[in-house]
């Protein structure tokens, strides 16, 4: 259904990407459904639900670690986006097919991004020999972690475009978890020390150089890499601003969010376009 309102243009689908956790039956009764269903003792569910549970969640085993771990995850999704691809592409009636841009998230190295790619490839092959189709697609990834803004020269050379999940990137640059920050920034926004909740605008100063970083770094080695945010600061005028300034293509945002995004878009296009304009005059 995705591939067919977009009528040709990108979809793009982020892999898997909260903690295992998540997933997992807290309850009882839900222990007690899941091992029915799964033809497995009850006890041998609890066990597994405590093995599966982190101090630390959001900093644990999420995102493309799930799919190092467990291959099976990444084939899977990506057989779900090639097999809907290929399905739009045939009832497809203006002959425009469909482009399918699959996202691996939260890689802080390049052998993830590599090891993750075959596996994506690999489905993509099986995909289209089994339905008789030429699948267009491409394999980016999330940038998220100060680690991946440093070897985003590297990244680029698997990775055909970047998106900056600057949720996480904030979090990770500052220190902060988002969940909980909430309970001291305004203390620090009343003395000064935050102009603004960075998790609502974006630190322009500090994560804004990892992404001024990155982008260079990539478009050293990718020229023609697509780059663009996605998050809530996607939808914040300030933020978009800095993101044409920065050379990023694209906003991903909240859907809500999205008339603002527009319109701070293009107010931030005109005042480029008119700065350069004064800056070639002089």
């Amino acid at each position: 259904e995705l591939f067919a309102i977009m009528d040709g243009l990108p979809v793009t689908v982020r892999l898997l990407d909260p903690p295992l956790h998540e997933f997992i039956p807290h309850t009882e009764a839900e222990m007690a459904s899941v091992a029915k269903a799964a033809q497995v003792p009850l006890e041998r569910v609890r066990r597994r639900a405590a093995e599966l549970q982190e101090a630390n969640p959001m900093l644990g085993h999420r995102g493309c670690r799930l799919a190092v771990t467990y291959p099976e995850i990444c084939e899977m999704q990506a057989r779900a986006i090639f097999e809907a691809a290929a399905e739009a592409g045939r009832s497809a009636e203006n002959g425009r097919p469909p482009i399918a841009e699959v996202m691996v998230p939260l890689v802080a190295t390049m052998q993830e991004l590599e090891m993750l790619k075959k596996v994506i490839e690999r489905t993509a092959e099986d995909v289209q020999k089994e339905c008789g189709v030429k699948l267009n697609y491409r394999i980016g990834t999330m940038i998220e972690l100060p680690r991946a803004c440093l070897q985003a020269g590297a990244l680029a050379k698997e990775a055909e475009f970047f998106s900056f999940g600057t949720n996480d990137l904030t979090q990770t640059t500052y220190g902060l978890s988002r969940d909980d920050a909430g309970n001291f920034l305004p203390e620090y926004k009343a003395k000064g020390i935050f102009e603004q909740d960075p998790f609502v605008s974006l630190d322009q100063e500090g994560v804004g150089e990892l992404i001024r970083i990155a982008v260079e770094r990539g478009r050293a080695t990718r020229p023609d890499i697509k780059l663009g945010i996605c998050g809530e600061h996607g939808g914040d005028p300030a933020s978009i601003g800095f993101c044409e300034k920065a050379g990023l293509d694209y906003v991903s945002c909240s859907p809500f969010r999205v008339p603002i995004a527009r319109l701070a878009a293009a107010q931030a296009a005109v005042r480029e376009s008119a700065s350069a304009s004064s800056m070639g005059g002089a």
